[in-house]
């Protein structure tokens, strides 16, 4: 089986290649650029129309959408220990994946846009500032929910803390107040050995 994971380091990509390594996959990983010429390709439209990055071929399952690959890599691989043992736990992996996707990560977009990713000309301060003051609505939210666990659903790391660590990646900056459970958290996700080595894969030629 090959697993073949689109999209460079540097990108949403990091999910799926974080995902794999804690899991142990081998897979090929091939360094496209979400502005690169080859995701204009229509082989490339093939796998993923959207032109974006990243995206999966798992054994001939074509995937696109980040969180959605991390989901489908944990739970047909149960045996690396990122899915729920229940229902109840599987509800709350989908739960915080969706928040991850819905209440977090629009309005860190937003405020990255604003301060780092488009060109200082296009760059609009008070959208920047907007979206860090409701962010800190919802990591408030995270750091209520984090004071009787260590983790997400409990006593582990599963793919619930994964996606949203990954999404939440500039907490130390994104972040105002005081949120210890949160940062401290989203310091013990990051000093996973998995996700070390998926980060590591952003400095790799």
């Amino acid at each position: 089986m090959t697993l073949k994971i689109y999209g460079i380091a540097a990108s949403r990509a990091i999910r799926p290649l974080w995902a794999a390594e804690e899991l142990g996959l081998p897979y090929e990983h091939l360094r496209w650029h979400y502005q690169g010429p080859e995701t204009r390709e229509p082989a490339y439209r093939a796998i993923n129309p959207n032109g974006t990055v990243p995206a999966i071929d798992d054994d001939g399952l074509v995937l696109f959408e980040s969180l959605a690959i991390t989901l489908h890599l944990a739970q047909t691989r149960p045996e690396g220990g990122l899915w729920a043992d229940d229902a109840r736990g599987v509800a709350q992996i989908y739960q915080w994946t969706l928040w991850a996707a819905t209440e977090a990560e629009p309005l860190a977009r937003q405020w990255f846009h604003h301060t780092g990713f488009l060109p200082p000309e296009q760059r609009i301060p008070a959208l920047a500032e907007e979206a860090i003051d409701k962010l800190q609505q919802r990591l408030r939210v995270l750091e209520e929910h984090l004071a009787a666990r260590d983790w997400l659903l409990g006593e582990r790391f599963t793919v619930a803390d994964l996606n949203l660590a990954a999404v939440l990646q500039r907490l130390s900056v994104l972040a105002r107040g005081e949120l210890p459970r949160t940062h401290d958290w989203h310091r013990r996700c990051l000093a996973r050995p998995a996700a070390q080595r998926a980060w590591a894969l952003r400095n790799a030629v």
